[in-house]
């Protein structure tokens, strides 16, 4: 059983299912309030944008048990402090 000290796991995205994965991302996308820049992208070029990034392993996905949280990191914030994509 994982108690508040739990660290947090890195979720490959392949262990996900393709509806589980969207769902990761657009809540992510929303609740983040991703800012493109002058540009306006949809939900789904937002969803699409960050996908990629995770595939390409720019960004992970990491379970935290502790809180029992989702959140999708940069790849470089793993070691250093996990800042969100």
């Amino acid at each position: 059983m994982s108690g508040p000290g739990a660290s947090p796991v890195i979720v490959p995205y392949t262990a996900l299912s393709d509806a589980a994965l969207r769902g990761v991302i657009e809540a992510f996308v929303l609740r983040e309030g991703t800012d493109y820049g002058s540009h306006e992208y949809s939900l789904a070029e937002k969803v699409a944008h960050v996908r990629a990034q995770i595939e390409s392993g720019e960004a992970a996905i990491v379970f935290d048990p502790g809180a029992g949280t989702v959140e999708i990191v940069r790849a470089s914030g793993l070691y250093s402090g996990q800042e969100p994509v």
